[in-house]
């Protein structure tokens, strides 16, 4: 019994890093269909959203399904519960990778008012941790989840910059306002996924160490 269980377990764990590897590539496929101004590609993120729904509730009904049929105590429950609450941030990173791709589509016909250099790299951050968020997850690595949310501040302080940047745009030129404002929600929602990644690695830490940690401050 014990031995089918850890392989349900390792089962819904797979099952959490496939949804979260269909997320980093929305992301990625996000910020390049705007950078590029590719409303195929744009249209392409919003089917994946699709999926991610999809996903999301094949793996809620396992984590209920897991808990209702095995019963588990102390770790083996914080991860299951952890695995459950870590399909909802991703749920919400795919919603902010389908807003930017919105956007993409609202910008497609219109040229940018600069080309994008710090959006890409602060979406390139934001995938690692993702990755190293949900690694930390399967692996229990503790150290591995304090360190990708230290990442956190790196994308705070890029998106901090890019506002400076957009607002002065807007400053200068009244005409730039609609589009610097898309363009400072893309940043927002990207800094939003890499909060909801630093989420994780605070449920990682809980889950190992049975200690409530914000490090999303």
């Amino acid at each position: 019994m014990r031995e089918s269980f850890e392989e349900e377990l390792k089962s819904l764990q797979q099952d959490i890093l496939q949804m979260g590897s269909l997320v980093e590539s929305m992301l990625a496929k996000a910020v390049e269909s705007l950078k590029n101004q590719d409303s195929k590609l744009a249209q392409e993120v919003i089917k994946m959203e699709e999926d991610i729904d999809r996903q999301e509730k094949l793996i809620e009904q396992n984590c209920l399904r897991l808990i209702a049929t095995q019963q588990p105590l102390a770790k083996d429950l914080r991860k299951i519960v952890a695995g459950f609450k870590i399909i909802t941030d991703l749920e919400r990173m795919a919603d902010y990778c389908e807003d930017i791709a919105n956007i993409t589509l609202r910008l497609a016909d219109k040229p940018l008012i600069k080309p994008l250099i710090d959006l890409p790299r602060m979406s390139a951050i934001t995938q690692k941790m993702v990755k190293s968020a949900l690694d930390s997850y399967v692996y229990e690595d503790v150290e591995l989840a304090y360190k990708m949310c230290k990442n956190d501040d790196t994308v705070d302080h890029i998106y901090a910059q890019i506002f400076r940047e957009l607002l002065t745009y807007m400053m200068e030129d009244p005409k730039t306002i609609s589009q610097a404002t898309s363009l400072l929600f893309t940043g927002r929602y990207i800094e939003r996924i890499a909060d909801h990644a630093t989420n994780i690695g605070e449920r990682v830490i809980y889950l190992v160490t049975g200690e409530k940690k914000e490090l999303n401050d």
